[in-house]
């Protein structure tokens, strides 16, 4: 069953292990933690920091069984929210990010934002005390 999981989530997956050449610079580093790649560095916090629209950017996302954060504390304190996404990614599969800017649309349109107005967030959200 666990390997159905990370075949069905497997080609975002691929898109998360893009970034490995990006943890092996200046202050960057990796880890597996109960089975999903955590990678980080200073060119994954930039990523993370400007190309998304959201003030500040994101301190966190998943691909699949891969986790890209700005930092190793980062990724830390936003384990729980980013393992919802991991099992959303191992229900919908390659679905998932077609499904998640649908849901950031569907919100917008209702006047919700795009992130906090997500369906896909709220449940991340309602796993993690942090945030």
């Amino acid at each position: 069953m666990k390997l159905l999981r990370y075949t069905w989530a497997l080609p975002n997956t691929l898109l998360g292990l893009l970034f490995i050449p990006f943890a092996f610079s200046a202050k960057g580093g990796m880890r597996v933690v109960d089975g999903v790649l955590e990678l980080y560095s200073k060119p994954i916090a930039f990523f993370l920091r400007y190309c998304f629209p959201m003030p500040g950017g994101v301190a966190a996302l998943t691909l699949g069984h891969v986790v890209l954060g700005r930092s190793k504390e980062l990724l830390s304190a936003f384990r729980l929210h980013e393992r919802v996404h991991v099992r959303q990614y191992e229900t919908l599969g390659p679905f998932f990010i077609p499904v998640y800017i649908a849901a950031g649309i569907w919100a917008l349109i209702r006047g919700k934002g795009a992130y906090w107005g997500n369906y896909l967030e709220k449940k991340a959200r309602e796993h993690n005390h942090e945030h």
